[in-house]
């Protein structure tokens, strides 16, 4: 009974040092990645430089949408006379002390669904649909009418992008200058792992209503010329696992159950064996 039983716990032990072993060369060999999988841009050149400038002139602002949140300030030479165009500066006491100070407040404009913001002095200016210099342009030329020279700067509030899956740092990403590109989002996302599929990238886009989606290929320059290649505020980039990591979790799942069970099996028998002696 006890030669057997030993006989059993010899062949079990041998099992699961095999199957531990092929374990292990299956893992090397399916966590390989290529550097041709990994690397971004293969075929950029010199030699596309111009069609991939023209492209950047007309895609590369931010365009103003139903529901975005805008700052807009206005400045000139003659600070009085634009000071109806600004939110008047807040008047506050610091706690504990006679001391008064001053700090600007920015005007949040938000834009309503007919596209409209309500502007001071100027009335509804219809903004929707134009890039963030457009809207720029558009309240320095009426106001060139009352103030001599002046300056328009208009920001988007809260403008972020989110990028999910295989990154290092899935999440949301703030557009804090109003433009970003595809490649500037997934390196505030820390860059994708070594397991993202960079030949197939989704982006989805709202736009009035409708939803969009695109693919792309990061390795190939013909992102340069994609419309996706300059992101919109509030679009999604998702990097999904390429068939190395695919393989590699289901193989993780696979012998983990399988050395578990012989694991166990041969702790039984060893259990039995040593109450039998």
């Amino acid at each position: 009974m006890c030669t057997f039983a030993h006989f059993i716990v010899y062949t079990m032990q041998k099992t699961f040092y095999s199957l531990f072993l092929v374990g292990i060369v299956a893992a090397l060999l399916t966590g390989c990645v290529t550097q041709k999988q990994m690397t971004y841009l293969q075929d950029a050149n010199s030699s596309i430089e111009d069609s991939i400038n023209a492209r950047f002139q007309a895609h590369s602002e931010t365009v103003i949408r139903v529901g975005d949140a805008l700052t807009i300030f206005v400045s000139a030479l003659d600070q009085e006379a634009v000071t109806p165009y600004n939110m008047p500066t807040a008047i506050f006491a610091s706690p504990g002390t006679t001391q008064v100070q001053t700090t600007p407040m920015l005007q949040y404009y938000t834009v309503g669904e007919d596209g409209t913001i309500v502007f001071p002095v100027l009335g509804s200016l219809h903004v929707a649909g134009l890039q963030r210099n457009e809207v720029e342009d558009l309240i320095k030329e009426k106001l060139e009418a009352q103030i001599v020279n002046p300056l328009v700067q208009v920001h988007l509030v809260g403008a972020k992008v989110s990028v999910l899956g295989e990154v290092a740092r899935p999440g949301a990403v703030a557009m804090t200058n109003g433009r970003m590109t595809i490649l500037e989002a997934l390196a505030a996302a820390g860059d994708m792992t070594p397991y993202g599929k960079r030949d197939n990238v989704l982006i989805t886009r709202e736009i009035d209503g409708k939803l969009q989606i695109q693919r792309v290929d990061l390795r190939s320059s013909d992102l340069y010329t994609s419309p996706f290649y300059y992101l919109q505020q509030n679009d999604v980039v998702y990097v999904a696992p390429n068939k190395v990591r695919a393989i590699s979790s289901a193989n993780a799942g696979l012998w983990l159950s399988v050395v578990s069970t012989v694991a166990s099996a041969a702790t039984v028998i060893v259990t039995v064996v040593n109450a039998t002696k």
